[in-house]
């Protein structure tokens, strides 16, 4: 979980709670469950309002593959 505060915490909990349900859960034996999953989204949020590369992804989100 990314640090409260953190300039990198881009979602509210309210926020959060509203889309927090909707993601796919891990079922059977296949794929893998999300490590975090907010900070997958918020990875993947901020690499779109910043326009940068997937690569360019700043490790507090985890690896750029995995966003």
């Amino acid at each position: 979980m990314l640090p409260v505060g953190s300039r990198f915490q881009l979602l509210s909990d309210g926020q959060w709670a509203l889309i927090e349900d909707l993601l796919p859960v891990r079922t059977g034996e296949r794929g893998r469950p999300f490590s975090d999953a907010r900070a997958m989204v918020e990875g993947i949020i901020y690499r779109y309002r910043c326009g940068i590369p997937w690569r360019d992804v700043p490790a507090v989100f985890g690896p750029w593959q995995t966003i």
